[in-house]
C-alpha cells in the first residue's frame, strides 16, 4: 500500500512538472515570435568532400580513437606568395619551391611590379625562388607576344628581372586560340635566355588533348616543370561544386603524367573555396521586367527620389559553399603521391587551414 502511495506522488509530479515545461515553452515561443526578426539568408555550407563522408562523428563514443589523416612527402612542394603578403609565410612551412607573384604585363607592354626577393629571403626562406609573371586578358596577351619591338622590349625585361631568381614562371592564361604559335615561340625566346635557371609554367587542367594553345606535349620541351592548375573546376559563373573533385583531380593528373611525366609535373592544389547564391540580384532591367519583378513581390510602395521611381524588397538567398580543409587537402595529396605525382603546389599561400602542413613533408 505504501509503495502504491508513493508511486502516485511521483506520477503527480511528473505530470505538475510536464505542465510547467509545456507552459514555458509555449511563452518562449510567443516571445520570439514577436521579437525576432525573419531570416532572410538561408547558408548552406558543404564541404569538398561531404559526400565522401559516411560517420557521424558526434554519435563516436568518447573512448573511440580518431583515424589520423594521411602524411603525403614529395621531393618538391610549391606555394605561390603574393606580394605584398609575405607575413603569410613561415620558415617551418614543408615549401621548397616559391612562385613569388607577381610582376605583369600592364597595357602598353610593359613589365611592372617585380616583387623584391629579400622580402622573402629576410623571412627565413632558403629554398628556390622563382618569378611569376602574368598577362591578363585577350587582347593585352595578343599585343605583347606578337613579334615586334613590343614583345622584344618586355622579353629583355623578363629576362632581366629573372636575374635575381632562381627561376622564372609564365602563367599567361588567356592567350587566343590563334596565337599558340606565337605564345610558343615566345616560350623559346626565353628559354633560351635564362641559361641555366629554372623555366617553369603555370597551365591550365586538361583530361585530353582539346587545347591548341596548351597542348602538353608541344610545350613541355622547352619547360623544366609544369604547374597543372587542378583546380576551378567550378567557377564564379558556373552552376556550384567543388572546386577540385577527386574524380575530377584523378583524370587531370592521369593525363598530365601521361603527357608531361612525373619529372617535370607539378600538380597544383587550392586552398581556397567558393560561394553561390541561388539568385543573382544586382542586374539591369528593362521596364516590362521591372513590372514583372513589382507584380511577383506584391510591390505597392514605390517612392520617388527627384522624380525617379524606386522601390526595395526582400527575398530569401541560399548560398553554397564548397570549400578546402586539411582533410580533403590530405587526402588529395595521398591520391597524388599514390598515382606517382612527384610534386605539388599550392595557390596559394595565407588562404589554408593551419592544419594542412601538418598532412605533408619534404623527402630528405
Amino acid at each position: 500500500m505504501r509503495v502504491r502511495v508513493i508511486a502516485e506522488y511521483v506520477t503527480l509530479i511528473v505530470f505538475a512538472l510536464g505542465v510547467v515545461m509545456l507552459c514555458f515553452i509555449s511563452i518562449n515561443a510567443d516571445a520570439s515570435e514577436e521579437t525576432q526578426a525573419p531570416v532572410l539568408l538561408e547558408i548552406e555550407v558543404v564541404s569538398l568532400n561531404e559526400s565522401e563522408v559516411t560517420e557521424d562523428v558526434s554519435e563516436r563514443a568518447p573512448d573511440e580513437e580518431v583515424e589520423p589523416l594521411p602524411v603525403s612527402s614529395f621531393p618538391e612542394i610549391w606555394g605561390y606568395v603574393i606580394s605584398g603578403q609575405e607575413d603569410r609565410y613561415r620558415a617551418d612551412m614543408p615549401i621548397s619551391d616559391i612562385g613569388f607573384f607577381g610582376a605583369e604585363a600592364n597595357i602598353y607592354g610593359e613589365l611592372i611590379g617585380v616583387p623584391n626577393p629579400r622580402l622573402l629571403r629576410n623571412r627565413g626562406f632558403t629554398g628556390r625562388l622563382h618569378l611569376v609573371v602574368v598577362c591578363s586578358g585577350q587582347a593585352l596577351s595578343h599585343a605583347v607576344l606578337s613579334p615586334g619591338p613590343v614583345r622584344q622590349k618586355f622579353t629583355a625585361d623578363l629576362l632581366a628581372a629573372a636575374q635575381a631568381f632562381d627561376g622564372l614562371q609564365i602563367d599567361f592564361e588567356n592567350v587566343p586560340a590563334r596565337d599558340g604559335d606565337i605564345f610558343r615561340s615566345f616560350l623559346a625566346d626565353l628559354r633560351s635566355g635564362l641559361g641555366d635557371k629554372l623555366f617553369t609554367i603555370a597551365i591550365r587542367a586538361l583530361v585530353r588533348n582539346s587545347d591548341p594553345v596548351y597542348d602538353y606535349n608541344r610545350i613541355k620541351g622547352m619547360m623544366d616543370r609544369m604547374l597543372v592548375m587542378a583546380y576551378d573546376e567550378h567557377w564564379s559563373n558556373s552552376a556550384p561544386g567543388p572546386i577540385a573533385s577527386m574524380a575530377w583531380c584523378r583524370s587531370v593528373a592521369s593525363y598530365a603524367l601521361q603527357n608531361i611525366g612525373p619529372e617535370k609535373l607539378i600538380m597544383g592544389l587550392p586552398f581556397y573555396g567558393r560561394t553561390w547564391g541561388d539568385i543573382t540580384t544586382n542586374s539591369a532591367y528593362i521596364y516590362s521586367s521591372i513590372e514583372r519583378i513589382k507584380a511577383e513581390q506584391g510591390i505597392v510602395d514605390v517612392q520617388r527620389d527627384n522624380d525617379i521611381p524606386h522601390f526595395s524588397y526582400q527575398t530569401l538567398v541560399t548560398i553554397n559553399a564548397y570549400y578546402e580543409d586539411e582533410r580533403s587537402i590530405a587526402r588529395r595529396l595521398d591520391m597524388y603521391h599514390s598515382m606517382g605525382v612527384r610534386a605539388v603546389g599550392f595557390w596559394r599561400v595565407g588562404q589554408e587551414s593551419p592544419l594542412v602542413w601538418n598532412q605533408m613533408k619534404l623527402e630528405d
